[in-house]
């Protein structure tokens, strides 16, 4: 990736959240500062965390929920408390993007916050507009809307061609 590009890995597949890393950790080789912030994703597992931890200063990793579990599946009731949370993660992330507190800035997940109705696409394009022209930006979800083409360099369509579940 080069300065300023916006990526976005997108598709109905498995594997975006490993891509998006990847470039982190791709940025990391190339001695850049990385951020990362998952959402919808739940509470990260303590040894998944620790894992993680490894990898600061040179990639720090976020996330603002609190909930167990992967948001589309919380009853109503926790979903609207942990809406709060993932509001606070993208509030974060325009704080990143307007002090330049990174190289690169991967946002995991965050075009869920668009199909999840957390933020609006209004929202998100203001976020784009107004984003540092300098920093790298890798962003994933499932759906990539039409709207966001304009501010984005680079789509990755993410698709399992097969998945054989008997082996695990």
């Amino acid at each position: 990736m080069e300065k300023g590009t916006v990526h976005v890995i997108c598709g109905p597949g498995t594997g975006k959240s490993a891509s998006a890393a990847g470039y982190g950790l791709m940025g990391i080789l190339a001695k850049k500062k990385v951020i990362m912030v998952q959402y919808l994703k739940g509470v990260l597992e303590e040894d998944g965390a620790e894992i993680l931890k490894r990898m600061e200063p040179e990639m720090k990793v976020f996330r603002f929920a609190r909930s167990h579990g992967l948001f589309e599946n919380l009853p109503e009731e926790q979903k609207k408390e942990e809406i709060v949370n993932l509001k606070n993660g993208f509030n974060f992330a325009k704080k990143v993007m307007m002090t330049g507190e990174c190289d690169i800035l991967v946002l995991d997940e965050i075009l869920g916050l668009l199909d999840q109705g957390v933020i609006s696409e209004d929202e998100f394009i203001q976020f784009l507009e107004n984003r540092d022209p300098e920093m790298e930006l890798v962003m994933t979800g499932r759906v990539c809307p039409k709207a966001l083409e304009p501010y984005v360099d680079c789509i990755s369509y993410v698709e399992n061609i097969k998945v054989d579940n008997s082996r695990e």
